[in-house]
C-alpha cells in the first residue's frame, strides 16, 4: 500500500471514529468557519474523494470531469459517514491500481495518484476539525498523518508541531508570529524521485 493510501485511509478512519458517535445530533449549525453547515461539508468531502478517484482514473489533463455525487436529501448523518468511507475507498483504489507515470488535472497543478490521496487526506483532516468545532468537539487531526501530509503537500511550510502546522498552512489558525492565512494553497506537483 502506497504511504499516502495508508494516510487517506487513516484520515478517514479518524473523521469516522470522531463523527460516528454524534451522527445522531443534527448537523445542521455551521462547520467552524466554512460557509456551509456540517453536513453539507460532509458531503463535499464525499465528493472531493469521489473526484479525486475520478481524475486518477481518467487521467484529464486541463479539468475537473463533469461529474459530482449527490447524495439523498433524506440521507442520514450515519449514511454519509458511509458514503465518504467509500469514497475513500474508492480513491485509495485508484491509487493503488494506477500506472505510476499516471496523471490528472487539479486546479493548484498537476498530480500523480499519491499526491491526489494526499489531496483527499487533507480534506478530510481539515474539513473534520472544521465540523467538530462546529459541533462543540475539541479535535484535531494526529500530528503523524499531519506530518506526511506536510512533507508531500506543503514542502514549504514553517517549522513546528505537525499539527499547528497543517492547521495554519489549511487556514484554519494562526502560528506563533504568523497570522491565519486568509488564502492557502497546497502543491500538488509530482515529486522529482516519483
Amino acid at each position: 500500500m502506497d504511504s499516502m493510501t495508508q494516510v487517506l485511509e487513516e484520515s478517514v478512519m479518524q473523521m469516522q471514529s470522531l463523527l460516528g458517535d454524534i451522527a445522531g445530533i443534527s448537523w445542521a449549525v455551521p462547520a467552524g468557519d466554512v460557509e456551509w453547515s456540517c453536513r453539507d461539508t460532509a458531503v463535499h468531502v464525499a465528493d472531493d474523494l469521489f473526484s479525486y478517484a475520478s481524475q486518477v482514473i481518467a487521467q484529464p489533463q486541463d479539468s475537473y470531469l463533469p461529474i459530482d455525487i449527490v447524495i439523498d436529501p433524506n440521507a442520514t448523518n450515519c449514511q454519509i459517514l458511509e458514503t465518504i468511507a467509500m469514497c475513500g475507498r474508492v480513491l485509495g483504489q485508484a491509487v493503488e491500481n494506477a500506472h505510476p507515470q499516471a496523471r490528472g488535472w487539479h486546479p493548484f497543478g498537476v498530480s500523480d495518484g499519491p499526491g491526489f490521496a494526499a489531496m483527499g487526506a487533507v480534506e478530510v483532516l481539515a474539513h473534520t476539525y472544521d465540523i467538530a468545532r462546529g459541533l462543540g468537539l475539541e479535535w484535531k487531526p494526529p500530528a503523524t498523518l499531519c506530518g506526511s501530509l506536510l512533507n508531500r503537500l506543503f514542502p514549504r511550510s514553517p517549522d513546528g508541531d505537525p499539527t499547528a502546522v497543517f492547521l495554519y498552512c489549511c487556514g484554519r489558525a494562526s502560528l506563533g508570529e504568523h497570522p491565519r492565512l486568509e488564502e492557502w494553497a497546497w502543491d500538488p506537483s509530482v515529486p522529482a524521485s516519483s
